[in-house]
């Protein structure tokens, strides 16, 4: 299985940057998890619509920042749909004034990881 993500770094301000695309791959043991979790990240990242694939995915990120509403239900649809491939999957918002979420993972083998993804508005 192969995903791709982008690698996004922090300025001194807090603001994220995008940097170079890379390819994620199923590593040599068969697991999926990092192709998985960079999946959820890209998908949190869409806009609703934007896919021509995936139309049933993504969030209403612009008119969360107007409204001042955070987009709970499409995130927790989204949620649900990861679950089955991590042992413990938890998608949280941040108290931040954009749309931003924590990803907190416990991988099948018990490896918890813990992913900030800031949704580009």
């Amino acid at each position: 299985m192969r995903t791709y993500g982008r690698v996004y770094t922090y300025d001194a301000l807090g603001s994220p940057t995008k940097g170079p695309w890379q390819v994620i791959t199923t590593d040599r043991n068969g697991l999926n998890d990092m192709v998985m979790l960079t999946t959820l990240a890209q998908v949190l990242m869409l806009n609703q619509g934007e896919s021509p694939f995936y139309a049933h995915f993504g969030i209403p990120a612009r008119s969360a920042v107007m409204t001042q509403i955070f987009p709970d239900y499409p995130v927790a649809f989204t949620q649900q749909a990861f679950a089955a491939q991590f042992a413990s999957l938890l998608v949280a918002k941040r108290d931040d004034p954009t749309p931003t979420y924590d990803i907190y993972v416990t991988t099948k083998l018990g490896v918890k990881l813990n992913v900030k993804v800031p949704i580009p508005i």
